[in-house]
């Protein structure tokens, strides 16, 4: 029984289940086995391939001049500015026999020459399970020579008529918001278009648009889902989500950027005041989200810990960045969201990690290599882009391992064993071409990786070695087929995927007319081929918490439909005190006073650090700059906690948080639908363990967390994960049971 918390630097509790007092041992009632074994592979050699080749849908694209905010980069790559995607670029088929089709051009859409209303750009379509059509994403219009620059928005449309001889039929989808972009669309199984978005988590038109957490960008705002005119937003992401995929187990994959850490641009106004200059943005908070709060003379941030490092009651508290993109998991009803298989830095980029505190000797700033089998760790300052899953090998992903600015998102093709029987600490990353930490790559550049069915790869392929200078583009970036390089059984570029398509264009950038005329880029190939749609995932509560159920006489739908009537999710810890073994980077040795004490089996006596009280932060879009509309979300402590979170007699001065049971066992009832985080504190408010990442609940949901960051196979005092019912969900329920009275 692992967690099913997520967070990508692994530094959220862990449990070692036992009585208080007792350190050399647990009830056996109590502790869940280890995981059974399971190898993945570790050559590139996958299943029988079909015998069958299919066709291939891709799009081509105006090459652009700028990795900034542009079509392919990394981050804030929905912008619609003609610079930031040159309209000229259509939906192509090619069928095994070579022909190819325009099937934009067929269906009257888009135009050669000057790019004006009717001009176009086309981006990431999808096939449908059966094969017989697909989603993709359509921006329509673009400035006429001295116009204002356009305020077109990507939208999602479906095409048809994929077969040879037909006609392509285009049409767009129906109930979308019109006024946002709407990218990345995927067929759900149960016929549903699921996709990303740049709309705001509630729809109000003044936190348009959602400021990542990096540079205040514009960014989309998560994963969404429209199903029979119902949208509905699965996961909030404060600065972005990209790319999502329907695996084979069920599971929406996706591409996040975890970004969360306090506003670097007002680390920069702060450097103003205290050198008595001019500030460079401005930055202040709003009084809340609303409409018509109020502009406070303000840039305080409360969550997580500086990034340039401060002082606390525990010494020293070391600077503290965040920037990776992490392979996510969701369910499609929103459900269940967490790294892939609950992986963390720990497995996919180890090495080097800051530890919280400076003055605590026990803590330490390397991770074990004796505790992951993956020997590729992933680069820091980017991470895991546009990812396929090999349709030979269910649960592994081909993707990008990219830095995050200055490539187009282009690097060497890695692929990720990802099946959900792997324990992370069974996860591995295998490079599928050459990679150089130098990012000087001979075979040259890769983007979009698709795996065959019928044993094949192809990707889009420039001839770049090196990132293009600022300001430059990329060579013939173009789809290829791969070979096996049969001396390093690594893959090489091969043959052309076409023969070149070109096109001349011209267009207003706003300031002057620019032009182009030569090879258009080729990207995001995906086959047209039936599939049969997975199962929907849809795990069980587990043991304890059923049986605590039972003995309280409540029946666990009546209580998910009270949440879901309430918007509300429950998420239960059955123990705050214990960590996973890997991770040395925060505090370990842990306390609920006078309750359960867990000790690490290698620093026993280290610093012990008492914690009572569970803190939820939210994010919320508070931080604003006048020079940019929207805002950036900024952690803080939950205000509205809902008032059965409080049991009678408790005396809780600390904004958000619950006491933590003698057990060490929390259950907090927390608002669905936007991302949330926490902390552990002491009595007083400190923060002794942070959590890293956001995290979204679906209304109606219960989240159970044997031991938050779960056990991968033992924690720090060398114990498998609980399995004890919690104390504080029985307090819970009988708290709920008497709401009315």
């Amino acid at each position: 029984m692992r967690c099913i918390f997520a967070t990508v630097f692994c530094l959220c509790l862990l449990s070692a289940c036992r009585p208080a007092s007792d350190q050399s041992g647990a009830p056996k009632d109590s502790i869940a086995p280890d995981p059974a074994p399971f190898s993945a592979p570790t050559s590139l050699s996958r299943l029988p391939p079909e015998n069958q080749t299919y066709p291939i849908l891709f799009v081509t694209q105006v090459p652009l001049s700028s990795d900034k905010n542009g079509r392919l980069s990394a981050f804030a790559n929905h912008m619609t500015g003609p610079d930031q995607v040159p309209r000229g670029g259509d939906l192509m088929l090619y069928y095994p026999d070579g022909t190819l089709r325009n099937l934009t051009k067929e269906a009257g859409l888009g135009v050669a020459g000057f790019q004006a209303k009717n001009a176009i750009a086309v981006r990431e379509p999808a096939v449908h399970w059966s094969g017989k059509k697909a989603l993709f994403s359509l921006l329509i219009g673009a400035p006429s020579q001295g116009e204002s620059l356009d305020h077109s928005r990507w939208q999602i449309y479906e095409v048809s008529g994929l077969e040879q001889g037909q006609k392509s039929r285009i049409q767009k989808i129906a109930g979308q918001d019109i006024r946002y972009n709407n990218l990345s669309p995927i067929y759900g199984i149960d016929d549903s278009v699921i996709f990303t978005s740049d709309r705001p988590r509630n729809g109000e038109a003044h936190l348009y648009p959602q400021l990542d957490e990096y540079e205040a960008t514009a960014s989309t705002t998560g994963i969404w889902k429209l199903h029979q005119g119902t949208l509905q937003l699965l996961s909030h992401t404060p600065s972005g989500a990209f790319n999502p995929l329907i695996d084979s187990f069920g599971r929406i994959i996706f591409t996040r950027w975890d970004h969360l850490q306090q506003d670097q641009l007002a680390d920069r106004d702060r450097d103003a005041v205290r050198n008595q200059v001019a500030l460079p943005f401005r930055s202040f908070n709003y009084s809340d989200e609303s409409a018509n709060a109020k502009k406070l003379d303000s840039r305080t941030e409360f969550f997580p810990e500086s990034r340039v490092g401060g002082h606390g009651v525990y010494g020293e508290v070391s600077a503290f960045r965040s920037n990776f993109f992490t392979i996510w998991q969701i369910h499609q009803d929103g459900s269940a969201e967490e790294t892939l298989n609950h992986v963390g830095l720990h497995e996919l980029s180890y090495g080097f990690l800051t530890p919280s505190f400076m003055q605590d000797a026990n803590l330490s700033n390397k991770t074990s290599p004796n505790l992951h089998q993956n020997r590729l760790a992933l680069r820091r300052e980017g991470g895991l882009f546009q990812l396929r899953e090999d349709p030979l090998q269910a649960g592994t992903f081909f993707g990008i391992n990219a830095r995050e600015s200055g490539s187009f998102a282009t690097d060497s093709i890695v692929k990720v064993h990802g099946d959900p029987r792997l324990n992370p600490e069974q996860m591995q990353i295998l490079a599928v071409t050459p990679v150089s930490k130098s990012d000087n790559l001979s075979d040259g550049r890769y983007r979009n990786p698709l795996p065959l069915a019928n044993g094949g790869l192809i990707a889009s392929h420039t001839s770049n070695q090196l990132p293009p200078e600022p300001e430059t583009s990329l060579n013939n970036l173009r789809l290829r087929f791969l070979s096996v390089n049969p001396t390093s059984n690594l893959y090489k570029p091969g043959t052309y995927l076409s023969p070149g398509i070109k096109k001349k264009v011209s267009w207003w950038d706003g300031k002057k007319v620019r032009n182009f005329e030569g090879d258009l880029w080729e990207l995001e190939a995906v086959e047209v081929r039936p599939r049969n749609a997975p199962a929907k995932a849809s795990p069980p509560l587990d043991a304890p918490e059923k049986a605590v159920l039972a003995e309280a006489k409540v029946e666990e739908q009546t209580l998910r439909d009270w949440l879901l009537k309430n918007e509300l999710a429950l998420i239960i810890t059955r123990d705050q005190t214990s960590r996973d073994r890997a991770d040395l980077q925060q505090p370990f040795n842990l306390e609920v006073p006078g309750g359960v004490k867990t000790l690490s089996a290698q620093n026993p006596n280290g610093k012990l650090y008492q914690i009572s009280h569970f803190q939820i932060v939210q994010a919320e879009q508070l931080r604003a700059y006048p020079d940019r509309p929207g805002r950036r979300n900024l952690g803080q402590a939950l205000g509205n906690l809902h008032k059965l979170n409080q049991k009678p007699g408790d005396e809780i001065t600390i904004t958000g948080a619950v006491k933590i049971a003698k057990d060490g066992s929390t259950a907090v009832l927390v608002p669905s639908g936007r991302a949330l985080s926490w902390q552990t504190t002491d009595a007083q408010g400190n923060p002794v363990v942070r959590e890293r990442n956001w995290i979204s609940f679906k209304a109606g949901e219960i989240r159970v967390c044997a031991s938050c960051h779960g056990v991968n196979t033992r924690n720090q005092a060398n114990f498998p994960a609980p399995l004890q019912k919690p104390l504080a969900f029985k307090e819970f329920l009988n708290s709920w049971k008497n709401r009315d009275k």
